[in-house]
């Protein structure tokens, strides 16, 4: 790998007025314009945005997780990753909350039970936080982990909203794109990504958002957060890979929104961009949140993935796989499209 040097490394996030900005320019959404998302959530709704039958999942235990070996991982839901790697466990985004929303009574409702609950969950070494976007930052389910955490990763600003919740400012790290750290001997980078920020009416773009690289002596690893595509997956890839799987958002995308949230098109190309060797596709089969059937991700990256020569992973949620030695072949998500 590399070494950059001070000199080399490139600038941070842009930060000016209180708020953080994409490289790129990104699309204003309009209040006309969200007038006519709200129309199309009543015209353009598929008939299969939620499963009509019980989705699969294999539930998992305490001791499957204590007992795994290195280099073992489950896909707990949406963006939420449980990783072993080097005698550690790390969660990616933890959503735990049955409903993607300021409100458990209102809004996009899960399609399936956690695998496993946070008091089974063992200690964890880290938890990976992209954004601040309720699909992707659960407040009960940070409060719950607090305990049993040793670190949280957050870009800028993100874990201020953590230690106003009442997470320790101790157990937080807060880092600029392209900064760096080491948990034991696993290197945790802060990584562009083209998306926004904001939970409510007036803290729009306050807090960085995010995607991270994660290299341990024995994988390469690239977690996407959410984005739009954009130039900076190429030089990701240049400066901090090849990555041997690239978990890339691949789900709840629309024209309307493209410069915020991939295509599938555009997620292949990000993983190509990032020099990736398995392709996983997550921000999928947890909620309804665009206009597509919830099948679709699978479908359409599944025909991508084929037609561009990349070994795709699909496994069902809370299935455990390798990640060194990924299976490639489970396509569980056909038995549900009715």
């Amino acid at each position: 790998m590399p070494q950059e040097t001070e000199k080399s490394k490139p600038a941070g996030a842009v930060y000016s007025h209180g708020k953080f900005r994409n490289i790129q320019k990104t699309q204003v959404i309009s209040a006309k314009k969200l007038r006519r998302m709200a129309e199309s959530f009543l015209t353009e709704k598929s008939r299969h945005s939620f499963p009509k039958i019980e989705m699969p999942i294999k539930k998992i235990g305490t001791a499957d997780i204590v007992e795994a070996a290195n280099n073992t991982m489950w896909r707990l839901c949406h963006s939420t990753l449980l990783l072993k790697v080097s005698n550690q466990v790390f969660l990616t985004d933890p959503v735990f909350c049955d409903r993607a929303s300021p409100s458990q009574k209102f809004g996009p409702k899960r399609f399936h039970p956690n695998p496993i609950n946070i008091d089974e969950l063992p200690a964890i070494d880290g938890v990976l936080l992209s954004h601040d976007h309720y699909d992707h930052l659960d407040k009960a389910a940070i409060l719950k982990l607090s305990n049993k955490v040793t670190r949280f990763y957050t870009p800028l600003k993100l874990g201020d909203l953590l230690m106003h919740w009442g997470v320790p400012e101790s157990k937080i790290e807060q880092l600029d794109w392209w900064e760096s750290i080491y948990a034991g001997n696993i290197k945790l980078t802060c990584t562009p990504a083209q998306h926004y920020s904001g939970r409510g009416i007036f803290d729009s773009q306050k807090r960085l958002w995010s995607s991270w690289a994660v290299e341990t002596p024995d994988v390469n690893l690239f977690f996407s957060g959410d984005s739009g595509y954009f130039d900076g997956f190429k030089e990701i890839g240049e400066r901090l890979g090849p990555f041997d799987i690239t978990f890339i958002e691949t789900g709840a995308y629309n024209k309307a929104w493209q410069d915020i949230h991939m295509l599938p098109e555009d997620s292949i190309q990000a993983h190509l961009d990032l020099k990736g060797c398995h392709f996983y596709p997550i921000h999928n089969a947890t909620f309804d949140l665009a206009f597509h059937a919830w099948f679709d991700p699978f479908r359409r990256i599944t025909t991508l993935a084929d037609e561009n020569h990349v070994k795709l992973v699909t496994p069902m949620i809370g299935q455990a796989i390798s990640l060194m030695a990924p299976k490639a072949d489970n396509l569980w998500w056909q038995e549900l499209k009715v």
